[in-house]
């Protein structure tokens, strides 16, 4: 349904990485590596705060570079919230309390997707009960991957201090609040008929692409991100809708603003023992945590070995347009070389695209069929909980081959 092994990445070293046949853990209990991993010294520092960087110094590949290769899994890293609880305030680390609550939460987690009361004729009671993961247009339940070593990380947002995302500029929330009367009004327009083409759906729904920073965060599943390097250049995997990006790491310069993509255009170099890479050139359509960057946006990644078994990768965004001030996040991922690392079969055209377009336009012939004997056609009324045509996201179809 939604995943095929990958039998190799690239042939830019000459030869396939081919895959392990691992299981990535669905429904495992929290104790299967039983290392603390996510907890290591890269991760958080002994005072709670968050390691300096270059303070581990990482191995070197034959051509001398340092040497960020493996597969990293950040399914540990589920739970963690973009940006910080006020009331954890610059707390970086959780209390036991906090933390207690998380486990808890994954624990039910785990308990709902192994369930044995779960049938597809009762997948809308599911929904109900436990929200969209589970429901008719999700995944079976005990396909869905949760944190075996639950993470202390109070927020991926580090800067500023607060674990806060800035406000949006004046322009940027007026330009986000034109996008969502634009969305409530086409859906009113589509009365209810989920979509009149693949436009009324998310990108996510047709597998096109979640961009840059959603492409790395954790999901329900295929959380893996692997990375093979060359000398001058490394590839940057993330299983999360097949994305590979293929980034310079010879300092050359930018390409012009005439050239855009959904991941944007990517050179790195190195600092150190730290990869450095500006993304520039996303389009508007491929959003940063629900926001389009402006021609003036760039997003500086830093990729690092916080020690043997963690990758902290950081991500500043910084564009004066869209927020008043920049801000970073910071996810430290760790390496898991055995996990099974799988193709996310999934592209516009598969089931279930056609599927949700045939079903409207049953829909709409039912719907004029009705109206031809006299019958009223209720008018759409917006869900409290939101959704509706082109709503995308995990609540949306389309994820997989499903």
């Amino acid at each position: 349904m939604r995943r095929f092994i990958l039998g190799a990445l690239t042939a830019l070293t000459g030869a396939a990485i081919i895959t392990t046949a691992g299981v990535s853990g669905q429904g495992r209990s929290a104790d299967v590596l039983g290392k603390g991993r996510v907890d290591s010294p890269g991760v958080i520092a002994p005072d709670g705060s968050v390691p300096a960087l270059g303070s581990y110094k990482a191995p070197k590949t034959p051509w001398g570079e340092p040497d960020l290769q493996g597969t990293w899994n950040a399914n540990d890293l589920q739970g963690i919230p973009m940006q910080r609880a006020e009331s954890v305030g610059t707390r970086y680390r959780l209390t036991d309390d906090e933390y207690t609550q998380r486990v808890a939460q994954r624990d039910q987690n785990v308990a709902n997707d192994n369930s044995d009361e779960f049938t597809l004729e009762r997948a809308e009671e599911f929904e109900k009960r436990f929200g969209t993961v589970g429901g008719a247009v999700s995944p079976p339940p005990h396909w869905l991957e949760r944190a075996r070593t639950v993470s202390r990380v109070s927020s991926y947002v580090i800067e500023p201090a607060n674990g806060r995302i800035p406000a949006l500029t004046p322009a940027a929330q007026a330009a986000a609040q034109q996008r969502q009367q634009a969305q409530a009004t086409r859906r009113k327009q589509l009365n209810g008929i989920e979509a009149e083409w693949t436009t009324d759906r998310s990108n996510y729904d047709r597998c096109i692409s979640t961009g840059v920073l959603q492409s790395i965060t954790p999901k329900i599943y295929n959380s893996g991100s692997r990375i093979v390097q060359g000398p001058g250049w490394l590839a940057f995997q993330n299983e999360m809708i097949h994305e590979t990006r293929v980034i310079p790491t010879d300092g050359r310069k930018q390409v012009g603003s005439g050239v855009q993509n959904w991941m944007g255009t990517s050179v790195g170099h190195w600092e150190g023992d730290v990869l450095v890479v500006e993304t520039r050139n996303i389009k508007p359509e491929s959003p940063i945590n629900g926001q389009p960057l402006s021609d003036q946006g760039v997003l500086t990644e830093r990729f690092t070995l916080a020690d043997p078994d963690t990758l902290d990768y950081r991500m500043t965004i910084d564009d004066p347009k869209v927020y008043a001030a920049p801000w970073t996040l910071r996810l430290p991922i760790p390496r898991e070389d055995s996990y099974g690392y799988f193709e996310y079969g999934c592209h516009e055209g598969n089931y279930a695209m056609p599927n949700l377009l045939a079903g409207s336009r049953a829909e709409e012939k039912r719907r004029a069929e009705a109206a031809a004997r006299g019958e009223k056609i209720p008018e759409y009324v917006e869900p409290a909980r939101g959704g509706g045509a082109g709503r995308g996201g995990a609540a949306g179809g389309g994820r997989g081959n499903n």
